[in-house]
């Protein structure tokens, strides 16, 4: 990955994480403000029902002439404290376990995270004016909700960025992918010109004669050569190029074909044979060339040394039929696809026979392959629909 992809992606991720964790932050936050008035609007709602029962107790008592043991007034009421005042706010009775500043001009309020509520309808009865209730759980009740929220929070969050980054392999993997071809291709590239250019150098050198071997050589270099600029750049100009579509002898194309062929199949020692039908086929000339070209280069490329190549053209059926190293049938149905290679023997850009499905499909020609490993492949072409009529 280059520099600047590199930075793209950390520049995304970056904000992906933040903008991930600020909604996240905002959404955790209203969910603890509901949940924290929800307990507020409960505990106070409670303190005041438990009020309103000691204040009728204390009436109760009073008007009854019964004495009153203050101390079981809210025994049965665990988290709630309370204390008893007079009219000058002076403490009566008070189970408070600690000092907390209370304001008799308030209700009801919070204070050091205490909720605290002032009932004064007791109006006197045994001396009190003022019942004050304490409950001292809320300040734990708020935490243990915050450590639950924040719980969640970090749970949701790794959660968010396992998936987001699940999320950006599955989105780089292409990426990644065509990058890795790219690369092949390239090196690919580098290495099928290489060859031949290396070859033309030594066959050109001024202290190389000029024999019919070097010309041969340098006739072969420079068709390889013209053969891999056709490959590349078809693909990309020649879908605008304006076809031409004449009337071809295939005899006779064939023949001027195999030429080429023969001088690169005798390098390593194979044999071609050719049988075919005198007919003719309304094609692109270039077209045409490409389809057998490619095929019949494979079939050289990847059989072995003193092999067989059959070319065959009858009954409006053109088979091309070697001996080679043959096709896995598991990967026979990838084998069209641009960039793909069944095998890293020999060099190639796995663009030949993505070129070949790609003009067969512009003319309707059908392709069959039927290949075995070490056995052989062979290629057959239905030329039905680009036969000329007579």
């Amino acid at each position: 990955m280059r520099v600047e992809e590199k930075s793209i992606l950390i520049k995304f991720v970056s904000l992906y994480l933040i903008s991930t964790f600020i909604l996240l932050s905002i959404i955790t936050y209203l969910i603890y403000n509901i949940q924290y008035q929800s307990i507020y609007n409960l505990s106070l709602s409670h303190l005041e029902t438990v009020s309103s029962k000691i204040s009728a107790k204390i009436i109760m008592s009073d008007m009854e002439n019964k004495k009153l043991d203050f101390k079981t007034l809210c025994s049965s009421d665990k988290g709630i404290k309370f204390a008893l005042y007079d009219k000058k706010n002076k403490n009566v009775f008070t189970d408070l376990t600690e000092e907390i500043p209370i304001d008799f001009t308030k209700k009801n309020y919070l204070k050091n995270h205490h909720i605290i509520t002032i009932d004064k309808s007791t109006v006197g009865h045994l001396g009190i004016h003022s019942i004050v209730m304490v409950n001292d759980t809320f300040k734990s009740k708020i935490n243990d909700i915050l450590l639950k929220i924040s719980l969640a929070f970090i749970i949701c969050y790794i959660i968010i960025c396992t998936v987001g980054y699940y999320l950006i392999e599955l989105f780089m993997k292409p990426i990644k992918n065509e990058r890795q071809r790219l690369d092949n291709f390239i090196k690919d590239t580098t290495h099928e010109l290489n060859t031949p250019i290396t070859a033309l150098m030594i066959c050109t050198d001024k202290q190389t004669p000029r024999s019919e071997k070097n010309m041969e050589r340098i006739y072969l270099s420079s068709k390889r050569i013209s053969q891999i600029y056709k490959d590349l750049t078809h693909l990309i100009l020649d879908t605008d190029k304006q076809k031409k579509i004449i009337s071809l002898n295939l005899k006779e194309v064939i023949s001027k074909e195999l030429e080429y062929f023969e001088l690169l199949a005798s390098k390593k020692n194979i044999k071609i044979t050719f049988d075919t039908d005198d007919i003719n086929i309304n094609i692109d000339n270039e077209d045409f060339s490409r389809i057998f070209g490619n095929v019949v280069s494979n079939a050289i490329k990847y059989n072995n040394r003193g092999g067989k190549i059959t070319v065959t053209l009858k009954n409006n059926k053109l088979l091309i039929k070697d001996n080679g190293i043959g096709i896995d049938t598991k990967v026979q149905k990838n084998i069209f696809n641009r960039y793909y290679r069944a095998t890293t023997q020999d060099g190639g850009f796995g663009l030949g026979l993505n070129i070949v499905n790609k003009i067969c499909k512009e003319y309707g020609i059908q392709i069959d392959v039927n290949s075995k490993l070490k056995i052989g492949t062979t290629f057959s072409f239905d030329l039905s629909s680009v036969l000329e009529k007579k």
